[in-house]
C-alpha cells in the first residue's frame, strides 16, 4: 500500500502521518509497514537538538496508525467524517535501543482480538532488524458527532 491509499485510510496528515508505506499485509492478522525517519523531521529541533531521537511516544503512534490500518483492512472498512480511531489503552512497553535519523523503522502489529470496536493488538518497531520498541496496544473506534 503506497502513500496515496494510506491517506484515504488515515485521517493524519503531516507533520502526524507516521507511515510512509504498507510492505505486507494479511487480512484480520498482521500488518508490516515503515516510516522512514528524516532529519527535517519538526520534532528533532526540540528532542534533542544535540543528538536528535525519535521520542517514544511518536514510535508508539507510528504503530497505532500501521495498527488503524489492519483494523480497517478487517472490517473492509473505509474511515468516513463521523469515525474517529482512539487510542484506548498502551501496556507493557519497552523502549529498547534509540531511533535517529537515517533510520527506516519497520513496523509491525498483529491483531490479538477484536470485538464491538475495540481492538487489541501487539507491536513492535525495528530498525535494521534490532528490537527498538514493542508495547500491547487497545484501540477503539467510534463514531462522533
Amino acid at each position: 500500500m503506497d502513500i496515496h491509499k494510506i491517506l484515504k485510510k488515515l485521517p493524519h496528515r503531516y507533520p502526524f502521518l507516521l507511515v510512509d508505506r504498507v510492505l505486507s499485509i494479511e487480512k484480520g492478522k498482521s500488518i508490516r509497514a515503515l516510516k522512514n525517519i528524516t532529519i527535517n523531521e519538526p520534532f528533532f529541533e526540540g528532542h534533542f537538538p544535540h543528538r536528535p531521537v525519535m521520542p517514544g511516544v511518536l514510535m508508539l503512534e507510528a504503530l497505532a496508525q500501521a495498527a488503524a490500518l489492519l483494523s480497517f483492512d478487517a472490517l473492509d472498512a473505509q474511515p468516513t467524517d463521523d469515525m474517529v480511531y482512539y487510542f484506548a489503552g498502551i501496556e507493557a512497553a519497552r523502549f529498547k535501543r534509540p531511533v535517529e535519523p537515517g533510520d527506516q523503522l519497520i513496523l509491525e502489529a498483529e491483531l490479538l482480538r477484536m470485538k464491538a470496536g475495540i481492538f487489541k493488538f501487539k507491536v513492535r518497531a525495528l530498525v535494521d532488524g534490532d528490537l527498538a520498541v514493542e508495547a500491547e496496544l487497545t484501540c477503539a473506534m467510534r463514531k462522533v458527532g
